[in-house]
């Protein structure tokens, strides 16, 4: 339930680092919520009974945890007024084009096409006509 609740299984990694590094993500992620565990709301389902504070799931902290985002310190600065950068100049061809790959077209092995005229039938019948 939680491999699913958090996300463990969704993504698609292709190296065992990543799949280590989105294994650490989602722990602390889940320690997050348990040490929110105090200060979040029950935002329970009708048909939820209610709980204690220290006995929410991660799932209802979760849910509760929207509530308490608003309330905490943001440790970010304010972003800096910028504008896009020089790229690159004109004149100038790309060093490091990106790889083209060709689209798959499917092959047989039997070059030859197929007869006209020669439709095989299949072994369902026909279905019948209503209305």
């Amino acid at each position: 339930m939680l491999k699913q609740t958090l996300g463990w299984t969704t993504p698609k990694l292709r190296s065992p680092d990543a799949a280590d590094r989105w294994t650490w993500l989602l722990l602390t992620a889940f320690t997050q919520l348990r040490l929110a565990r105090d200060h979040a709301i029950d935002l329970r389902h009708p048909w939820e009974k209610p709980r204690p504070a220290q006995r929410l799931s991660p799932a209802r902290i979760r849910r509760g945890f929207r509530n308490l985002r608003p309330q905490l310190a943001c440790p970010a600065r304010v972003p800096k007024p910028s504008r896009p950068g020089p790229g690159r100049p004109t004149g100038l061809p790309n060093h490091q084009p990106a790889t083209r790959h060709d689209v798959h077209t499917v092959t047989s092995a039997n070059k030859q096409k197929p007869k006209r005229g020669n439709k095989t039938r299949s072994n369902n019948p026909r279905p019948r006509r209503t209305g």
